[in-house]
């Protein structure tokens, strides 16, 4: 399995006419098909995310389930984050139709779990975070695909930030630091910033197709980064510039 870059240089952005060999077929990555790689991606991500929009609706107006989501948030905390595991570490060996429902199951448990968050602040709060998200995610985004300049070292820096990051966030759960906590959601912007770059342009130049083993799963592993950076990036500005009921 290689990928070679047919306009030669340096190595660095997108290539125009790389050519990525998976299983013994080569898949030309030039500019159409870096666009074809971010729809399906981009769709499955908007996919989920109104999936988990659903679910949080649903669970905001049912007071059976917003007890069961507070009564169970560890379990599906724990739960969710094995779901995410199972779908990276395994998406050569699942098939596409399996990833993709798996990357649903996920989405809608996340719902519930985004439900009793969102029930915790002000409608005003949730719409302010969820357009300065979107505005981020949308700039990174396009910085990421234009970019002649290559992000794998800062989206390395990125990701060791961010097991730290995850670190931060299960002691905070249990001391209840407010200083801490906005030192966290700090830094939990920046990084998701930084990553949602870093995935758009790991998709568009074929880099996941490597990962995944054809074009279908890395649309799915794709859609599911891109979900989470978007996701952690609402979560991180509602804890950040969000009001409490």
């Amino acid at each position: 399995m290689t990928i070679q870059n047919n306009q030669g240089g340096t190595g660095l952005g997108q290539p125009t006419g790389a050519t990525v060999r998976v299983n013994g077929v080569d898949i030309q990555t030039d500019a159409r098909a870096q666009g074809a790689f971010l729809t399906q991606a981009f769709f499955w991500m908007f996919a989920g995310l109104l999936l988990t929009a659903g679910v949080a609706a649903l669970v905001q107006l049912n007071e059976a389930l917003l007890t069961f989501a507070a009564n169970y948030f560890i379990v599906l905390f724990i739960a969710q984050l094995a779901l995410v595991v199972v779908i990276s570490a395994g998406i050569r060996k699942l098939s596409a139709t399996a990833a993709l429902g798996l990357f649903f199951v996920y989405a809608a448990s996340l719902g519930i779990t985004m439900g009793l968050i969102v029930a915790s602040y002000t409608s005003s709060s949730v719409v302010t975070a969820f357009l300065s998200a979107s505005a981020m995610f949308g700039g990174a985004a396009l910085y990421g695909y234009t970019t002649k300049r290559s992000l794998a070292g800062i989206g390395g820096f990125a990701v060791m930030g961010l097991f730290g990051l995850i670190v931060a966030v299960i002691v905070n759960m249990f001391i209840a630091s407010g200083p801490l906590g906005l030192v966290i959601s700090i830094i939990g912007v920046l990084i998701f910033t930084v990553l949602t770059a870093y995935d758009v342009q790991r998709i568009s130049n074929g880099n996941l197709v490597l990962v995944a083993g054809s074009v279908e799963k890395a649309a799915v592993i794709g859609a599911l980064h891109l979900y989470l950076d978007f996701i952690n990036l609402f979560l991180f500005l509602l804890r950040l510039t969000g009001g409490r009921r």
